[in-house]
């Protein structure tokens, strides 16, 4: 397992943006939501959105959800275990991070 207090590891934390409807809704009062390491806490989450995104982060709220089941024939398994971040943006950067998670093309 790498150290993430190590500023160079911290984009490692951040897997990939959420985006579902739920997520979109979030957006209108500027909480960006991603899938984030599961051992990451919400320090080391704040550090990696900001350095990432150049935005200050308010608020982190963490959701860490139960496993699920996969079968495929006999064979039971379980889905992969992820984490889910939501994150505040302080009113002023909601156009800095838009801009890179949803360039225009």
């Amino acid at each position: 397992m790498p150290n993430y207090n190590d500023p160079r590891n911290l984009p490692d934390l951040v897997r990939r943006p959420i985006v579902t409807e739920k997520a979109t809704i979030l957006m209108e009062q500027n909480k960006y939501t991603f899938e984030v390491a599961p051992k990451a806490d919400k320090f080391q989450i704040k550090a990696a959105i900001e350095s990432l995104f150049d935005v200050k982060v308010t608020k982190v709220n963490t959701i860490n959800p139960p496993r699920k089941k996969k079968r495929v024939g006999k064979f039971v398994g379980f889905k992969p275990h992820y984490k889910k971040a939501i994150v505040t943006v302080a009113p002023g950067d909601e156009e800095k991070i838009r801009q890179v998670l949803f360039p225009e093309v």
